[in-house]
């Protein structure tokens, strides 16, 4: 198969603008072919990146293609995951993995017997900000680390989404839309989860589309779209999560991690490069560290080019599939508890991924 890995994408809405930006600056990769249920939309995409449009089926079946990068809606996954797997071809995919464990579990280890690579979103962790945070971390400069405490809110995405639905529907929410990037990163920081307290809940205030084509339309709410949770980490460590679509606005600050001798401000890990900040016990003011440790100036994309280089050299990829797979059965025992007003023991772990070494990607 050998670099460069040659791609097709499958789902071009709104997320593939900034994957389609970003391919190109990745030498390990190439892309080949788009594909779209909206067909129309697949050709002016190919067209724009001088590419192939191709159909589902046809993108699948196809030769060249060693790689799918599956950017369709959640609900659709782990479906067009699976199908990619059975052609032959590695999959890297937006997140959440899946709805839910139950239904993700099969694709990987329908992957492991078919000795093929799945990845998944978020590979914002593999940039300078979180992995500057997580060499400061490792490397005790706020002594023995003891807890971390998240908190993101918006009053809903459909303020700026053209196409929102999906948001409030079965895969999205504040939960396994932006949870994963936090839930990822704790990972990084701490390990594995092995159990969870969560409760959850939602308004009754309404919402429709704010902007584009659709502005006006009512969105039906079926999803929670507020949840805090608590967890405990496989060596003993805690973190608290707060996300939210109910929060017009706050001051709360979004990702602290607390040790014995200070703080880490961490920066958003939605983003790739944001600057870490550090107070001490011997100076409490903040102060900003130089990047350390993560790939230097890169965007969406990383995980694949990871994946692709791991592919090349034989080691662990990092945005890996079993560990998307656990953050979902974090996310999922989460709204569990909050039903079951109980604490729920996670079943699956992960091994934590391997730092990334400041460089270039």
């Amino acid at each position: 198969m050998g670099l460069p890995l040659t791609v097709g994408i499958i789902g071009v809405g709104n997320i593939s603008e900034q994957y389609l930006a970003n391919l190109p600056t990745f030498s390990g990769l190439r892309l080949v072919a788009v594909a779209d249920l909206n067909e129309v939309r697949a050709r002016e995409v190919a067209a724009e990146h001088g590419v192939r449009a191709l159909t589902v089926d046809e993108i699948l079946a196809d030769p060249e293609i060693d790689a799918i990068l599956n950017l369709t809606i959640p609900a659709a996954h782990v479906e067009v995951g699976t199908r990619a797997l059975k052609a032959g071809k590695h999959v890297f995919a937006e997140k959440p993995l899946g709805l839910n464990p139950t239904e993700a579990l099969p694709m990987l280890d329908l992957a492991d017997e078919l000795g093929l690579r799945v990845g998944s979103a978020p590979d914002t962790v593999l940039g300078t900000g979180i992995q500057t945070a997580r060499e400061a971390l490792d490397s005790g400069a706020i002594g023995e680390p003891l807890a971390a405490q998240v908190f993101w809110s918006a009053p809903g995405h459909e303020l700026w989404h053209p196409a929102p639905a999906f948001y409030y529907q079965a895969g999205g929410g504040p939960l396994l839309d932006m949870g994963p990037y936090y839930l990822t990163a704790l990972v990084h920081f701490f390990g594995p989860v092995v159990r969870v307290t969560g409760l959850a809940s939602r308004s009754a205030r309404e919402r429709s589309i704010a902007s584009g084509p659709n502005a006006g339309t009512p969105i039906p709410v079926s999803i929670d779209t507020h949840i805090s949770a608590l967890l405990e980490h496989e060596n003993g460590l805690t973190s608290t999560v707060t996300v939210s679509f109910e929060i017009w606005k706050t001051r709360a600050a979004q990702f602290e991690v607390f040790g014995t001798t200070g703080t880490i401000s961490v920066p958003d890990p939605n983003a790739f490069s944001e600057p870490v900040e550090i107070a001490t016990r011997d100076d409490r003011e903040w102060r900003t560290i130089p990047d350390s440790a993560g790939y230097i100036g890169t965007g969406r994309g990383v995980g694949l080019a990871d994946m692709a280089d791991a592919i090349e050299n034989d080691r662990p990829h990092r945005a890996s599939g079993r560990l998307a797979l656990h953050v979902l059965e974090i996310m999922d025992s989460i709204l569990a508890s909050s039903a079951q007003r109980a604490t729920i023991p996670i079943t699956s772990t992960t091994t934590r991924p391997a730092p990334v070494p400041l460089q270039n990607p």
